[in-house]
């Protein structure tokens, strides 16, 4: 525990946040006993692989208001990670699994988070535009930059988490990027604190 409070401190959020943050790692924990969102394992990793690789936004975004839609938000990483981290921002985690959003309905209940608003449904699905979409572990940029963009108000940022494959894939969403005139993404390397200290990135793509 004390291990875990060091290295959010590191992030420079507050006392209650780290507090926050702790009790939604156990409050994640009970609701995969009995939904199974995650294996085994990675319940073992659960703070350095998830909720620290969710955190890692802190590095890049830094609005503390506006409307952000995280797609495929699963369990609600990084969805709830960041309600916990930006109050005054509304958080929107869709997800078209019905179990996982009971999921967060039940974490959010728990942890009285007032500013997150789950979504059962396919992204394609919303007509609403965001000032920030996320996506993590969802699918190849590829694939979910279309969708992100659509969703997007003008001016707004999608940020993506990836792994160290990241120059492969956007090399790969060149066509994506030239079609809807985007700048080149900016990327943010850092790595978890594993003992293979994987290496991950975010990518930032504005509209």
């Amino acid at each position: 525990m004390l291990q875990k409070i060091e290295i959010l401190k590191k992030f420079n959020i507050s006392e209650e946040k780290i507090k926050k943050l702790l009790d939604f790692e156990q409050e994640f924990l009970r609701e995969n006993s009995k939904l199974n969102l995650v294996s085994k394992n990675e319940e073992k990793v659960l703070f350095e692989k998830h909720i620290f690789d969710s955190l890692s936004i802190v590095n890049v975004l830094f609005d503390q208001k506006g409307e952000l839609l995280d797609i495929g938000t699963g369990g609600g990483f990084p969805a709830l990670v960041i309600a916990i981290l930006y109050g005054n921002m509304k958080i929107y985690p869709i997800d078209s699994i019905g179990k996982k959003i009971r999921a967060v309905e039940n974490i959010k209940e728990n942890l009285d988070l007032k500013n997150v608003y789950p979504i059962c449904d396919r992204v394609e699905n919303i007509d609403k535009k965001f000032d920030f979409v996320t996506s993590r572990a969802v699918a190849s940029l590829k694939k979910i930059l279309p969708l992100a963009i659509k969703k997007l108000k003008k001016n707004g940022k999608f940020i993506a988490y990836k792994s160290r494959k990241v120059e492969e894939e956007i090399k790969e969403a060149m066509p994506i990027i030239k079609k809807y005139g985007l700048k080149m993404p900016q990327t943010y390397r850092y790595e978890l604190p594993t003992e293979e200290k994987h290496e991950r990135y975010l990518v930032i793509f504005e509209k």
